[in-house]
């Protein structure tokens, strides 16, 4: 066998391993959900092989006959789903799309207001992010820890004051609604437009479950689609506003941020987009009530779930502070040899110097609802948790049971036909 053949071969191997891996584990990481089988198979067509710069019927390539038809309906159906007039899935993932609304709203030295770091807030929204190096100056919203929102009174005078361009909301620890409604009178003094980044959100919203950006002030809402919206590693961009801001923002995603715009994960979006619309309400309650039975189990057991004033979560995720259980970094490195897969996670209390040892871990409960898990499992979750990390027990038991749990749920639900969970594609299946 040749070098070069026997490196294939073990990236093969790899693959193998990391199916199984997701397979035998619970994951919780609230960033990542599985697709359907019809989306999935858009990954596997010809699209992905194929070049279409531009708008459709507005190409610089021959051969874009069908991905005009496949374009239009994608927009449609986003346009549909979320009720708006404008949308526009090209972008190639969520910064992509975040990329795209900054380039086409500002320009270098601009004033952006943000959600901090400590609050939430995304990297692309931080000076080392994407804001950063557009040339943007940022001011970050006073940050209730109680309540984990922004402060609307304090957001309030500081849009008031400092007039920014753009004012963002959107965080990576999304817990409770922006309070777009609050600020209105201080938007529509600043003259400044309104930015949501649903990322983590955008499956809820989609569903009616969360809140309603784009009918509460917004004038564009970014997001990437893998998260509440199961569907491919992909973005978009969705308006409500004029006609002259909506090209700016698409010059800004074309040609300000992208080329070509991977057409597969476009259509696997389109499919995903579709089925929201047919089990989207029902998925986005369930993921809801699962967080929220998570939380208040791990409460019940003793952790430090945050914002138990405001019942820990209106979303798919929850944050904890284990602190007093060692950290996030060693309770997220010993949960992940207990089968349990989540992220430690920055609290506001933290310094971002601490950023690869912050006090807490974030939790998101949509994949786990995707496979079929309800209130009952969000409590067996819970319990091997704190088994894990207070009780200190031995880890391979609990991988053991951890197994055992997710040998139970091997279908992805909420979509048209039915796929064995974390068994994608036949090459990769065991012969």
């Amino acid at each position: 066998m040749s070098e070069n053949l026997d490196n294939a071969t073990k990236i093969r191997e790899l693959a193998v391993r990391h199916n199984k891996l997701f397979r035998d584990s619970i994951p919780l990481i609230a960033s990542e959900n599985l697709m359907s089988p019809l989306a999935m198979e858009m990954l596997l067509t010809d699209f992905g092989f194929r070049y279409a710069e531009g708008l459709p019927h507005k190409r610089y390539y021959q051969g874009n006959e069908v991905v005009d038809e496949l374009e239009e309906l994608v927009i449609e159906l986003a346009k549909k789903l979320f009720n708006v007039p404008q949308s526009d899935p090209r972008p190639i993932s969520g910064t992509v799309a975040n990329m795209g609304v900054i380039y086409g709203l500002t320009s270098p030295g601009d004033l952006i207001s943000v959600p901090s770091l400590s609050g939430g807030g995304h990297i692309s929204a931080a000076q080392f992010g994407a804001v950063g190096f557009r040339g943007l100056v940022t001011e970050n919203y006073p940050f209730d820890p109680q309540t984990m929102t922004i402060d609307p009174d304090g957001a309030a005078k500081l849009i008031k004051e400092k007039k920014p361009k753009v004012a963002l909301f959107g965080q990576s620890v999304f817990l409770f609604p922006a309070p777009l409604k609050e600020l209105a009178d201080a938007f529509s003094e600043a003259k400044c437009k309104v930015w949501y980044d649903a990322a983590h959100v955008i499956g809820l919203i989609a569903g009616g479950r969360f809140q309603d950006p784009l009918h509460e002030g917004a004038h564009v809402m970014s997001g990437s689609t893998h998260k509440t919206l199961p569907g491919p590693q992909h973005g978009l961009v969705l308006g409500n506003t004029d006609e002259e801001t909506w090209k700016s923002i698409q010059r800004g995603i074309f040609p300000g941020t992208i080329s070509n715009h991977h057409l597969n994960t476009m259509a696997a979006l389109g499919v995903s987009l579709a089925e929201h619309m047919e089990f989207g309400r029902k998925y986005a309650s369930d993921i809801i009530e699962n967080a929220q039975t998570m939380a208040q189990e791990l409460h019940n057991l003793g952790i430090k779930v945050l914002a138990e004033s405001r019942g820990f979560t209106q979303s798919h995720t929850l944050v904890a502070n284990t602190k007093t259980e060692g950290g996030g970094k060693r309770v997220a490195e010993t949960l992940e040899r207990c089968g349990i897969i989540l992220n430690k996670n920055m609290l506001p209390e933290d310094d971002s110097r601490k950023s690869q040892n912050p006090s807490g871990i974030r939790i998101g409960t949509q994949e786990v609802t995707r496979i079929g898990m309800g209130k009952s499992e969000m409590k067996e979750i819970a319990s091997l948790i704190y088994r894990s990390i207070v009780k200190n027990e031995d880890p391979a038991v609990i991988k053991k049971e951890a197994k055992a749990l997710k040998d139970m749920f091997t279908e992805v639900k909420y979509c048209f036909g039915k796929l064995k969970a974390y068994e994608y594609i036949k090459v990769f299946q065991e012969r």
